[in-house]
C-alpha cells in the first residue's frame, strides 16, 4: 500500500509540473525558433515559386516576367496560409 501512495504521490507531483511548465511563457529561444519558422514556411514557396515562374519565363519564345510574377503571387498565398495553419496549431 505504501508503493501505491508513494507513486499516486510523485505522479500528481510530476502533473503540477508538466501544468507549470504549459502556463509559462516561452523563453527568447523558443520565441526566436517559433518566428524563425513562421519566416520560413512564409518564405520558402514564395521563393519556390519565383523561380519556378523564372524557369517557366525561360523556357518560352521571348521574355515575359508573366510566370514569375504568378509564381510569386501564388508563392505568397500559399505562405500565408501555411503560416496561418501552424499559429492555430500552435497557439
Amino acid at each position: 500500500m505504501m508503493e501505491r501512495d508513494e507513486l499516486q504521490s510523485r505522479t500528481e507531483r510530476d502533473l503540477r509540473r508538466l501544468e507549470r511548465r504549459e502556463r509559462a511563457p516561452a523563453g527568447l529561444i523558443g520565441m526566436l525558433f517559433y518566428g524563425g519558422t513562421i519566416g520560413l514556411l512564409f518564405v520558402v514557396p514564395v521563393v519556390a515559386g519565383a523561380y519556378l515562374g523564372r524557369w517557366l519565363d525561360t523556357q518560352a519564345a521571348g521574355y515575359s516576367v508573366r510566370w514569375t510574377v504568378s509564381g510569386i503571387v501564388l508563392g505568397i498565398v500559399l505562405g500565408a496560409y501555411n503560416a496561418y495553419r501552424y499559429v492555430q496549431r500552435h497557439a
